[in-house]
């Protein structure tokens, strides 16, 4: 009997979960040939992986290396208020359009996610997850591919709020709020209640790159 092979990650998906991992970190410099040794691809999947992040601005240039890119104080900004925007409207159509089985999986994330208080990178993880089903509970792909990119930036910030002392709690009560607002079918207030999780995540962050200056 012929033994199907697993279908291989690509290599643009690797080093984007690399870098989404914190496995390469903002200024850190990425070599064609470490990346092949790493990933076990060829050398061509990867030089066009990293020719793609450098356009998606994932990546930039140090002088002819490519290092991962880093977000100054404005970018972040303007990150957060497309990101407060998009993911507000991903929960007001998730409360409108969410299969009762949708809602089931977000409810169980929550109380899942109850275990990892103390755990700010695990949480970061799960934080991923839970929003991304927020956006596939939108039924909208558009929407979707915008906010998969906004996430995809995200992952240039070297640290998470959730690591700020007591946010990790804060946190998981606004994500229940959020799930509370969408269960009841509650447009407005899913809505409203995921701006003000990402609002009072940016302030958080805010607070801590100031900390730490």
């Amino acid at each position: 009997m012929t033994q199907t092979k697993p279908p291989q990650t690509d290599a643009y998906s690797m080093i984007l979960d690399a870098i989404d991992s914190g496995v390469y970190k903002p200024g850190d410099r990425l070599v064609e040939s470490e990346l092949a040794e790493r990933f076990g691809v060829s050398r061509t999947p990867i030089r066009e992986a990293l020719q793609r992040l450098e356009t998606q601005s994932l990546l930039e240039r140090d002088g002819r290396s490519l290092i991962v890119a880093s977000l100054d104080h404005n970018q972040m900004a303007e990150l957060y208020v497309v990101r407060r925007e998009l993911e507000g409207l991903a929960a007001r159509l998730a409360a409108r359009h969410a299969t009762e089985e949708e809602v089931a999986v977000l409810r169980g994330m929550v109380t899942a996610d109850d275990a990892l208080i103390d755990d700010p990178a695990a949480l970061a993880r799960a934080n991923r997850r839970f929003h991304k089903q927020i956006h596939l509970a939108s039924h909208n792909r558009y929407l979707v591919q915008q906010l998969d990119l906004v996430h995809r930036t995200m992952a240039l910030m070297a640290t998470t709020s959730l690591a700020a002392q007591g946010r990790g709690q804060i946190a998981q009560s606004e994500h229940d709020g959020i799930v509370a607002a969408i269960e009841a079918r509650d447009e407005t207030g899913a809505e409203k209640a995921l701006k003000e999780h990402i609002s009072i995540a940016f302030m958080t962050r805010l607070q801590q790159d100031a900390g730490a200056r």
